[in-house]
């Protein structure tokens, strides 16, 4: 394989491009119904911004899930066909941006959403239920430094699923990044159980912890294969 190469061959088959999905995808319908079975039964009549907290439920369950589906789908297709850089050329990167970075806000927001719509469901008492909070928040501010600073948007966004020079830059071992190389999934993903925990929502909280599940999940399915590839 040439080393400026777009395209990397061995992801170009139909075999590779659903590689590890449908386990994928099994996960994230058994963690759904889990996590709707689990929660639905504390819920009540709480709303937030005129919408219930069912509704906040299915909503936040609906966009993690769509979420990895769409990420697992382009990282695929543009490793193996470059199909964002035929589509978009220069662009791809700012239309993919454009895709994905809604949908990643969206993830913390369903979840306070939820827990403002059901907050006090969490038994546990109130004053260790904030210092827990800002004790997560803690390693994800961290992180989240380190992200900017070290790693960049760009690369955190799946650079090198499309630029040749992300693909030679050596992994990060600054910040966040000297005590693991998964410091995002690892970390970032605590800021969902903060919120959760700060309102003391019971399905804000499991919601959280579906999401984390799930994004390691992707990980082993669809990151770490294409990692694999990348990175020889």
């Amino acid at each position: 394989m040439e080393p400026d190469k777009i395209i990397i061959e061995e992801a170009s088959s139909l075999k590779y491009l659903f590689k590890g999905q449908l386990i994928h995808l099994a996960f994230l319908i058994i963690i759904a119904a889990t996590t709707w079975f689990l929660a639905e039964m504390t819920l009540s009549q709480g709303s937030w911004l005129g919408q219930s907290d069912r509704t906040w439920l299915i909503l936040g369950i609906m966009i993690f899930c769509l979420h990895q589906v769409i990420v697992a789908l382009v990282f695929r297709l543009q490793l193996g066909q470059a199909l964002f850089t035929r589509l978009f050329g220069r662009l791809d990167l700012v239309v993919w941006g454009i895709i994905f970075f809604p949908f990643l806000a969206a993830r913390p927001f369903t979840v306070m959403a939820l827990a403002r719509a059901s907050q006090n469901t969490l038994n546990i008492n109130l004053y260790f239920a904030r210092l827990l909070a800002i004790l997560l928040i803690i390693p994800v501010i961290y992180t989240l430094w380190s992200v900017l600073k070290y790693f960049g948007l760009i690369r955190a966004l799946g650079g090198d699923h499309f630029r040749v020079k992300y693909r030679k830059m050596g992994l990060v071992k600054q910040g966040a990044f000297q005590y693991t190389d998964n410091a995002m999934y690892k970390f970032v993903f605590l800021l969902l159980w903060a919120i959760a925990l700060y309102y003391r929502s019971y399905p804000a909280l499991l919601l959280a912890i579906s999401q984390h599940l799930s994004i390691w999940v992707f990980y082993y399915c669809t990151e770490k294969p294409d990692l694999d590839l990348i990175y020889n």
